[in-house]
């Protein structure tokens, strides 16, 4: 996958986000240097797919607090969700599923999906009645059965956009 360096990252906290070592991207990209990265730079993130090997892209609207599923941009299913509350404000970009991981327990519900920011995810939650509020710590809560079934449509390196 390529990442394209925006403004204010560093190669360790793009190493972060996506959950692969630092060194690894180093090996990736050879005659890089770590501390002087610019924005628009091109990264390759080695393991990762590319969000252009899915034919799907989640669209999610903080304000509205819905998420959309497109499939080759034709909307396919449509889900009400959770966003973050005021002081943990869900991030606003574009994002990529890296890793899928059912049952993680606690507040998460029964199917965690970590966005390539790291500390945020969508997932599902122990407390339906959170569903189509502000309440998160930034994350996009589903339903489980939700969340469930859209981990099972989309495979990881999807996109995902956030937006107000």
């Amino acid at each position: 996958m390529i990442h394209t360096v925006k403004i204010g990252e560093t190669l360790h906290q793009i190493s972060k986000d996506y959950r692969v070592p630092l060194r690894e991207i180093i090996r990736a990209n050879p005659g890089i240097t770590p501390n002087i990265i610019y924005p628009g730079q091109t990264i390759i993130i080695p393991g990762v797919p590319s969000p252009e090997s899915s034919p799907y892209l989640i669209d999610v609207s903080i304000n509205n607090r819905t998420l959309q599923l497109f499939n080759n941009g034709v909307l396919e299913k449509q889900y009400p969700i959770a966003v973050g509350r005021i002081l943990h404000e869900t991030p606003v970009g574009e994002y990529i599923i890296i890793n899928k991981a059912p049952n993680p327990g606690g507040p998460f519900g029964t199917m965690w999906m970590s966005l390539s920011r790291q500390h945020y995810g969508i997932h599902g939650t122990n407390d339906p009645s959170s569903i189509g509020k502000a309440v998160s710590r930034g994350c996009i809560r589903m339903y489980n059965n939700d969340v469930e079934e859209l981990a099972t449509l989309i495979p990881v390196g999807t996109k995902v956009r956030i937006h107000l």
